[in-house]
């Protein structure tokens, strides 16, 4: 008999990762649920460390802060979001998310679709373009960021 869909992701099932940016706690993904529309990811990070400038050229994507505060870009401008705030993100837009601030930052990156068309599951997501102008200058002046 065929195994029913899980459709629960409980406290110790997440997937968890660790990539230049923050540490992942994967709640959403076809590997753990059989969702073919939503990724859902629980990000931490460290105090002054960044997400720098990148786009995901066919997945839009919410930031929704859990605690902490982020200096979030959308395109050439930014906000300070703080927990229970978020920024949309369309697809194909460039956009950061720097933690400048003494706090640990934690958020959910909600993306869609979860599983790509063949056709667009080949472009490099996310795409960085942190060294392309003018986003390698855009926060000149402002605390600079590392990563993990």
């Amino acid at each position: 008999m065929p195994q029913a869909p899980k459709r629960f992701v409980q406290a110790g099932e997440p997937v968890r990762e660790t990539n230049p940016w923050t540490h992942n706690e994967w709640l959403c993904r076809p590997d753990l649920v059989p969702a073919e529309k939503l990724l859902m990811v629980r990000a931490t990070m460290p105090p002054g460390h960044c997400h720098p400038f990148h786009l995901h050229p066919h997945r839009e994507e919410i930031i929704h802060v859990v605690s902490g505060r982020a200096e979030q870009w959308v395109g050439d401008e930014y906000r300070i979001l703080g927990p229970g705030e978020i920024a949309h993100l369309p697809a194909g837009i460039v956009h950061g998310t720097y933690n400048p601030f003494d706090e640990t930052l934690v958020f959910h990156a909600i993306l869609s679709p979860a599983k790509l068309p063949d056709e667009c599951a080949a472009a490099p997501d996310p795409q960085d373009v942190s060294s392309e102008e003018p986003w390698v200058s855009i926060r000149a002046g402002m605390t600079p960021c590392r990563m993990l």
